[in-house]
């Protein structure tokens, strides 16, 4: 039987762990600088020759003191570090945490503005970039993140594609509208494929990784964030997942019948400033 010194001590172990793990969650992983994770990968049918190096940067959620403007300065400074043929931003700039505020789309926008790559830099909406401008919500328009990247001279990707090359080489880089918001989302899939008139590759870049079961094998790559790893993810488990398939599409790069999908545990937090077990990223894709 235990001494009520002994349980005392045990009990104020577990408290001080918990206290520990608390503060390192919030004040410390949110917050380091973030990781380089890459995948490479050789999709069925690539072209011999088509190289490509994708810098995927996610979920900035841009929000004092969790994410200001001067971090999101640095991230864009270690994105341009990281040598990629395109640099493609899936979404959720803004912020809806009620434990800070906002930081102006003109500060955040003026952070990312150096961002820049030989196959320029590419971008999709996010969940939280209608949800959070209510503009956006009442006129069915994505106002404020078009704004700012309208005046970075960044092309929005709303269910539309575009063929560029490389090395003689053609792809085609095509971007969805979100699936969530407004109302029941804007997503069009077939329309956005119907618009590929050649057999050249696709890389399909969709902020919510659920539309990946639907997504034909003529698609080479799916990109994707918004899930952050789960923000919480012990031993390879999320055990909280914004995705209607719970951990299947949390984190990482998941091969299903042949197709390909890589989501980006992301940069920003959402709800809670707290990550713990998944740690702030830039994501690398390397193809061919």
């Amino acid at each position: 039987m235990l001494s009520r010194r002994v349980f005392l001590k045990i009990s104020g172990a577990f408290v001080l762990a918990a206290m520990s793990t608390g503060a390192y969650a919030v004040g410390i992983e949110p917050r380091s600088r973030p990781r380089v994770v890459t995948h490479r990968i050789t999709p069925p049918g690539w072209p011999q020759g088509l190289a490509l190096r994708l810098v995927l940067v996610s979920d900035i959620h841009a929000c004092d003191p969790y994410m200001p403007a001067s971090r999101i300065a640095e991230i864009a400074q270690q994105a341009n570090g990281l040598g990629g043929d395109m640099i493609l931003l899936l979404g959720d700039f803004l912020s809806g945490m009620r434990l800070g505020s906002q930081v102006s789309p003109d500060a955040w926008g003026e952070a990312l503005r150096p961002l820049k790559a030989p196959l320029g830099v590419h971008a999709i909406l996010g969940n939280h970039d209608w949800l959070d401008d209510p503009q956006a919500m009442d006129s069915g328009r994505p106002v404020v993140v078009q704004a700012v990247l309208d005046r970075l001279g960044v092309p929005l990707y709303s269910n539309r594609a575009v063929r560029l090359e490389k090395d003689g080489h053609a792809f085609w880089l095509a971007g969805l509208a979100d699936q969530l918001f407004p109302a029941a989302g804007l997503d069009d899939l077939p329309g956005t494929l119907a618009s590929v008139t050649d057999n050249a590759p696709v890389i399909l870049m969709a902020h919510e990784p659920d539309i990946f079961p639907t997504v034909p094998a003529r698609v080479a790559v799916t990109l994707s964030g918004h899930t952050h790893g789960g923000q919480i993810r012990l031993f390879g488990y999320s055990p909280v997942v914004p995705s209607r398939f719970g951990s299947r599409y949390a984190y990482g790069h998941i091969v299903e019948d042949g197709r390909h999908l890589v989501v980006s545990g992301g940069l920003g937090t959402s709800i809670l400033p707290v990550r713990l077990g998944s740690p702030p990223e830039i994501t690398v894709v390397e193809l061919g």
